[in-house]
C-alpha cells in the first residue's frame, strides 16, 4: 500500500494530479531544459492536468461535495483563491514550481533567532549573526564555509584591499596556488 493510498480519496485526486506536475518538472531538470523549454513542456503537459484540478477544486464546493468550512473545503479555498500564483509556472518561464526555497531560507533564521536566545552578550549574539549569516550565504553559493573562511584568512591582505573578489560566489577565482617551497 502506498502512501497516497491511505489519504481520503478526494486528497488522493489532488496528490495525483500534483505528482504529474512534479513529474513533469524533473524530467524537464534531467533533461536540462532551458526555462522557454521547460514552459513548452508545462504547457503542453502539466496546463491539462491543471485545468482539470481547478474544475475538479469548484466543483468541490460550487456542487456542495465539500463543506466549505472543513479543513478539506477550507484548502480548496486556499488553492483557489491563490490559484493564478500557483499556476505562474504555466505562463512565466523560470517561475518555480512552489517557495520551497524561501521556506527553507526562512525556516534557517527562525532557528538561528531561537539559537539566539543563548548568547551571553550582545556582542556575541552579533558575532554569531555574522558567522551565520556567512554559512548561509556559502551555502546558497554552493561553497563551503570552512573552506571560504579558511582562504579568507589565508589571503587576509587581498581580501582588505579588494573585498568585493572576495565574496563567497568569486573568491575561488582569486585563490593563489599553493607553492612547495621546501
Amino acid at each position: 500500500m502506498e502512501l497516497h493510498d491511505r489519504f481520503p480519496e478526494e486528497c488522493r485526486y489532488v496528490i495525483e494530479a500534483f505528482k504529474v506536475i512534479y513529474h513533469n518538472d524533473n524530467v524537464a531538470h534531467d533533461a536540462e531544459m532551458s526555462a522557454e523549454a521547460r514552459l513548452v513542456l508545462h504547457q503542453t503537459q502539466s496546463k491539462p492536468i491543471m485545468d482539470d484540478l481547478h474544475t475538479w477544486l469548484r466543483r468541490q464546493l460550487n456542487d456542495k461535495l465539500v463543506e466549505p468550512n472543513s479543513a478539506l473545503g477550507e484548502a480548496i479555498n486556499y488553492l483557489l483563491k491563490r490559484w493564478e500564483p500557483l499556476t505562474l509556472f504555466l505562463r512565466k518561464a523560470g517561475a518555480p514550481l512552489d517557495n520551497n526555497l524561501c521556506e527553507r531560507a526562512l525556516k534557517k533564521a527562525i532557528m538561528h533567532r531561537k539559537n539566539s536566545m543563548f548568547y551571553k552578550t550582545r556582542n556575541g549574539a552579533r558575532v554569531g549573526d555574522m558567522y551565520m549569516s556567512v554559512i548561509y550565504t556559502c551555502e546558497l553559493s554552493g561553497v563551503s564555509a570552512f573552506d571560504y573562511l579558511n582562504q579568507l584568512q589565508l589571503n587576509t591582505t587581498d581580501v582588505t584591499k579588494s573585498p568585493d573578489l572576495w565574496m563567497p560566489w568569486n573568491y575561488r577565482e582569486n585563490v593563489q596556488p599553493v607553492s612547495d617551497t621546501g
